[in-house]
């Protein structure tokens, strides 16, 4: 009974120094890659957390959702990023000593409560300061004043362009402006112009601007 016993420890000893060998020890690898978000876009998630919770280490993403840093294999990392769902890589027991994968993270979709705040400690106390609540009188008598059904029939009956003509003549002016920014002024305001002021001087004296005669066919009459 007793070499049975011993029979069966043995067996059992060299079946877990068996297992131990074909697990190997632990290695470290170069563990990187790109985090992204799932979807057909598959864009970059940033400032992904990356935490190997048996030994307390980490690593942080970039801004693009790169990451890298060493581990063991078997280890497992849990991925957690605000919005998305976290999820668990292990590391695989190979013989690679870099490891480059992309991470897929789906997104979380969270509805919170809705949470009303009020100054007061109770609803019952909001409703008697606004029931209490007083006005300046000035500004009623502003809303009112321009409020009016008259002055806004006035302004109805004055106010020509609308919208879309006011925008219409605005950007013309726009155009206009640029369009004699380095133009002579003279050239589209006779007002600013000598010579047309010489000219007009001209009409006035050889009385052109006087009132003709014509005679029933039309003719002006010579005096």
């Amino acid at each position: 009974m007793k070499l049975k016993l011993i029979g069966i420890i043995s067996i059992l000893l060299f079946c877990k120094l068996d297992w131990a060998l074909a697990q190997g020890e632990p290695k470290i690898v170069q563990f990187s890659g790109v985090v992204v978000s799932g979807g057909d876009s598959l864009n970059g998630v940033p400032y992904v957390s990356l935490y190997i919770p048996k030994t307390g280490r980490g690593a942080l993403s970039n801004a693009v959702g790169y990451f890298s840093m060493p581990a063991l294999t078997n280890d497992s990392i849990i991925i957690i990023a605000t919005g998305y769902k976290s999820t668990t890589f292990v590391i695989p027991n190979n013989e690679a000593s870099n490891i480059s994968v992309m991470i897929e993270l789906k997104q979380d979709t969270l509805l919170l409560p809705i949470i009303e705040v009020f100054p007061y400690y109770t609803e019952e106390l909001f409703k008697q300061a606004f029931l209490a609540l007083r006005l300046p009188e000035e500004d009623n008598r502003n809303m009112n004043r321009n409020l009016n059904d008259r002055l806004l029939a006035a302004m109805f009956e004055e106010t020509y362009y609308d919208g879309a003509m006011n925008h219409r003549w605005f950007t013309q002016q726009q155009a206009l402006r640029q369009e004699r920014k380095y133009m002579d002024p003279s050239a589209y305001n006779p007002l600013t112009n000598p010579f047309a002021w010489v000219q007009l001087v001209k009409s006035i004296r050889n009385g052109d601007f006087k009132k003709k005669s014509y005679n029933e066919d039309g003719k002006k009459l010579k005096r």
